[in-house]
Parts: C-alpha cells; sequence; structure tokens
C-alpha cells in the first residue's frame, strides 16, 4: 500500500512538534512540581524508587501533544475531536490536582466517568464489535442503547489501567508508545488521516518525556500523564480500531492494549479470589513478579515492551485477515503464552500456583473462624494500609 505523500509529511511533522516540545517542556514542568510539592516520597515497599521524585512529567507530554494537535488537526467544527481534547483536559486537570494532593478515590472515578461521558455524548461511540464465537452466524454485536455505557466503561477501564502498570521507570510511557505506534501504523493502513495524526502527536509527546522518565528516572509522569496516556489510547482506539476495522474489533484493541488490560484484570481477579477489595494496592503486578523473579528494572522495563510489541505486530497482521483469522490467531496467543510461561518459568509458575492455593485455603479457614466474632463485633473492624483506586498510579518507579 502507498501511503499518501502529504499524510505522511503531517504525521512526521506532528511527531516532531510534539517530541521536541515534550522534551523542552520538561524541565520546566519540573521546576514547577518541586514549587507545588508535587513529590512522590518513597513510603512503601511497593515503590522501587528510594529518594523523592517529581511528578507532573505528565503534564509535559500533554503540552507537547496540545501543541502539536492545535498546528495539525483542523478543530474548528469538528466536534467529535473538540468533545475527546476537552475530556482530555479534564483528566489531565484531575491529573495535575491529584499528584498534587491525593483527591479522594471516589471522586476521581466519577470525574473521570464524566469526562468519558463528553466524548460519548458527541458521537465518540462503540457502536458494534465482532462476535467472538467465530461459528455463529451474526458476525457482529450490535450495542445498540448500550453503545454509550459500553464506550465509557472502555475509557474509564483503559485509563485507569494504564495507569495501573505504571509501577517501574519508562514502563507506561513505553508502553503506551509502543501501543499508539501500533494504532498509528494501523490507521495508515486504512488512510485514516486525523487519527494517523493525533496517534502521531501522542507517540512524540511519550518519546521526547522517555529520556527523563528511564531508568534511573529524574521524573514520574504522575497521574497526570498516566490516566492522559489511557484515556487518549482508548478514545483513539474507538475513532480508529472500533470504527474502521468492526470485522476484527474484538481482538485488534485487545492486543495493542493487552499488557495493561489483562495485567490489571488478573490483578483484580486474585484480590477478589483472595476476599481483598479489587482496588487493595500490593506487589503482585507483572512487573513486581518480573523483579522479584531476580530480573532489574531496566530488564523487566525491557521485556514487558518486548511483550508489547509483539502483541502490537500480531495487532498490526491481523488488520488484513478475516474473522476467523483474527480469533483463531488470538485464541492460538493465548495458548502459546501459558505454554511458554510453563516451560520458561516452570518452577516460578508451580510455585506460583502452590502459593495461591494455600492463600486461598488460609484465607477461606480465617473467614471461617472470624465470622462469629465479626458478627458480635461489627465495628472493631477496620480496613488498613494503601488502596489502589481509580485514578491512582502506584508510582513505584525506582530513581
Amino acid at each position: 500500500m502507498i501511503f499518501e505523500t502529504r499524510l505522511i509529511a503531517y504525521v512526521i511533522l506532528a511527531l516532531l512538534v510534539a517530541l521536541v516540545v515534550s522534551f523542552l517542556m520538561t524541565p520546566v514542568v519540573k521546576t514547577f512540581a518541586y514549587k507545588v510539592g508535587a513529590i512522590d516520597v518513597p513510603k512503601d515497599a511497593r515503590r522501587m524508587h528510594k529518594v523523592p521524585i517529581p511528578r507532573l512529567g505528565g503534564l509535559a507530554i500533554f503540552i507537547g501533544f496540545m501543541v502539536s494537535i492545535l498546528l495539525f488537526v483542523p478543530i474548528r467544527g469538528n466536534q467529535q475531536m473538540q468533545s475527546i481534547l476537552l475530556g482530555a483536559v479534564i483528566i489531565v486537570v484531575l491529573g495535575v490536582v491529584d499528584d498534587i494532593m491525593a483527591l479522594p478515590a471516589m471522586f476521581k472515578f466519577v470525574v473521570q466517568i464524566v469526562a468519558a461521558l463528553i466524548p460519548a455524548l458527541n458521537g465518540v461511540v462503540i457502536q458494534a464489535f465482532s462476535n467472538p464465537n467465530i461459528f455463529s452466524e451474526n458476525l457482529y454485536w450490535v450495542l445498540g442503547g448500550l453503545s454509550i455505557p459500553f464506550t465509557v466503561l472502555w475509557i474509564v477501564a483503559i485509563t485507569n489501567s494504564v495507569n495501573l502498570i505504571d509501577g517501574l521507570d519508562g514502563l507506561a510511557n513505553g508502553v503506551s508508545a509502543i501501543s499508539a505506534t501500533t494504532m498509528l501504523v494501523i490507521a495508515l493502513l486504512g488512510d485514516q488521516g486525523q487519527v494517523s495524526i493525533v496517534l502521531a502527536a501522542l507517540v512524540g509527546a511519550c518519546v521526547g518525556f522517555m529520556p527523563y522518565n528511564m531508568n534511573p528516572a529524574k521524573m514520574f509522569m504522575g497521574d497526570t500523564g498516566a490516566t492522559f496516556l489511557g484515556y487518549i489510547l482508548a478514545t483513539m482506539s474507538i475513532q480508529g480500531l472500533f470504527k474502521y476495522y468492526a470485522v476484527i474489533s474484538f481482538v485488534v484493541p485487545f492486543l495493542i492494549l493487552g499488557l495493561p488490560i489483562f495485567d490489571t484484570a488478573f490483578a483484580f481477579i486474585r484480590r477478589i479470589a483472595h476476599g481483598q477489595s479489587p482496588m487493595h494496592a500490593d506487589r503482585s503486578h507483572i512487573h513486581h513478579r518480573l523483579i522479584d523473579m531476580g530480573l532489574n528494572q531496566k530488564q523487566a522495563v525491557a521485556t514487558l515492551y518486548v511483550i508489547s510489541a509483539i502483541l502490537g505486530l500480531s495487532a498490526v497482521v491481523l488488520t488484513t485477515g478475516g474473522e476467523q483469522k483474527a480469533m483463531l490467531f488470538f485464541a492460538a496467543l493465548c495458548i502459546v503464552a501459558v505454554v511458554t510461561a510453563r516451560v520458561v518459568f516452570p518452577k516460578e509458575v508451580k510455585e506460583e500456583l502452590k502459593e495461591e492455593l494455600e492463600e486461598l485455603k488460609e484465607h477461606g479457614h480465617h473467614t471461617a473462624e472470624d465470622k462469629p466474632a465479626a458478627e458480635t463485633a461489627p465495628s472493631e473492624t477496620a480496613e488498613s494500609g494503601s488502596s489502589e483506586a481509580p485514578g491512582d498510579s502506584e508510582k513505584e518507579e525506582d530513581a
């Protein structure tokens, strides 16, 4: 496929402008972070850094992105793009305030829903996606009246999924850049000019911040950056993947955003199985597991970059295939992942399963013993420790 020369030129310019602005703005934002007290102080075992590190780096990413968008994307009269950018501004303002002073989890969750509703009510919606049952006569699931709720759920979920993998230097930023690059390639293949330019700006903004965020990090992007990246990736996947590639819309977004989606899903399932709140923070994310296996931060991040890139490459390949090919490939990929884990890390997998079973049995035993006491003195129970609420970045990067 021969790409339109003018579109390629705009894509390159949008990427370069966002990169340069993001890179130049980071020291300015860093100074601002010190002045307003947006500093991440290591205070628990989940955090990988040992000295205070300034947050708010996401503000530099946002500024680089917005400058590029205002230069290369026609905004006037473009209601959908205006609504996406308005939602992004709300997400960033929320993140900035939260990075300076911690906000209540429920408040952040409500604001995220409002931010997601703005584009959803202006036509940025998931109207249908392919039926995962490849043998069904119905190729699509049309959402109808569920379009807006499903869209809001998708945006809020991806926003927080990216935020929850922000646990090592450069991890969330790099994975977001890889995901955005994958979407950019697919958008170019589909001749989606506006979506391509927006994604190019996002890639450039991420790359511009990368020198300050890689291990050892000089600055964290904080909730400001992690939630912003998740929000833009979610909305752009709707504008591009779900809209133009409906036949494989069930598979491709999950491949491109597979790392944050599955890590978050498994974390929630694990916590619920242990009788904990799904928002309860722990050291069981995939990046924690890699560190506990003996990898250092750079090795763990590189491993997750490779996984994200493989998933992204798979998504690009599938955009040229049919529905059955997509579904079968997705199923095969899941099987290969499980088998690889058992072969490469047989001891770790076996020990992990044994540990999980023992914890479940112990939890069930304690629940049975504590039930009578809980019934007689319910007011004495209190939850301690930190929570991993929507919009809360774990901010664990190692300096």
